[in-house]
């Protein structure tokens, strides 16, 4: 515990899933905190569970005037801002392309893209000041790689960030300033039931069944863990990473590795098995 002593955060979407879960380690590992998300009642009870170094502030993170409000919370309250944490997330529209709605495309790429272009340009200002700071943003293997969402819409989305935030990185490292991001495999969260049309508290109880369903889906034999993705950020936000900059940090048990050894395997098995019944 301490790595992150006399540190200052902001954390966006922090009232569920890796946000949630990542703000309750920057605490315990000495962070004072500023936290938001739309539900005021989560965010609330989030914050007077993690006491008197965590702050809530209700934010659309797609408002410029509330994103510029929530990074300037944490210098009035705390004296600086040493961590942005753009988590803030949802899923968008799936289907193919002919089937996608302008409407639903701009708002997912607000929520997506915009939110964490507005978390980097106010933090921006605060970090030059200090000459220094870390802007972690929330991407996902879906960006990198087609065919790892079950929205298109989402993947591009995603693509955007981990290229924005290596654009930013050129920039704000000359000001002493990181920022990179972290890109999530299969993490059992609620993301996965929004994105199939189940409601907010609906959705939230279903993190135990991607835990089953993604057991096999990398080599390591157990889903990702909203757990795995705030120690990634952890590590971000702390002096450890000073030398780190533009990366995309990917945390998935190698599931963008390739194809599973044993599948692999299984695959020369049933070859074999065609060529001996060939030669038969």
């Amino acid at each position: 515990m301490g790595r992150l002593d006399g540190k200052v955060a902001v954390i966006t979407g922090a009232t569920s899933g890796i946000g949630l879960h990542t703000a309750e380690l920057f605490v315990a590992e000495g962070a004072k905190i500023v936290i938001a998300g739309r539900r005021a009642p989560e965010g609330e009870a989030l914050a007077k569970k993690l006491g008197t170094n965590c702050i809530f502030r209700q934010t659309d993170v797609t408002v410029e005037e509330q994103m510029k409000a929530l990074i300037a919370v944490s210098v009035e309250k705390f004296g600086r801002i040493d961590c942005l944490f753009n988590n803030a997330g949802g899923p968008a529209q799936t289907g193919g392309i002919e089937s996608l709605e302008v409407e639903r495309f701009d708002a997912a790429m607000a929520t997506l893209v915009r939110s964490v272009m507005l978390g980097m340009k106010h933090a921006a200002p605060h970090m030059r000041k200090q000459g220094s700071g870390s802007i972690i943003n929330n991407g996902s293997i879906a960006g990198r790689l087609a065919g790892f969402s079950s929205s298109m819409v989402y993947s591009a989305a995603k693509a955007a960030v981990i290229h924005l935030t290596k654009c930013v990185a050129m920039e704000l490292g000359e000001a002493n300033i990181r920022v990179n991001s972290i890109s999530p495999g299969a993490i059992a969260t609620g993301i996965f039931g929004k994105a199939l049309g189940l409601s907010v508290e609906a959705a939230e109880k279903t993190p135990a069944v991607m835990r089953e369903v993604y057991k096999s889906a990398q080599p390591i034999p157990r889903a990702g863990l909203p757990e795995d993705i705030a120690h990634a950020a952890v590590f971000l936000a702390s002096d450890e990473s000073s030398f780190i900059n533009g990366h995309d940090l990917v945390v998935d048990g190698a599931m963008t590795g390739g194809r599973n050894w044993s599948q692999q395997q299984q695959g020369y098995v049933t070859l074999k098995k065609a060529f001996d019944q060939g030669a038969g």
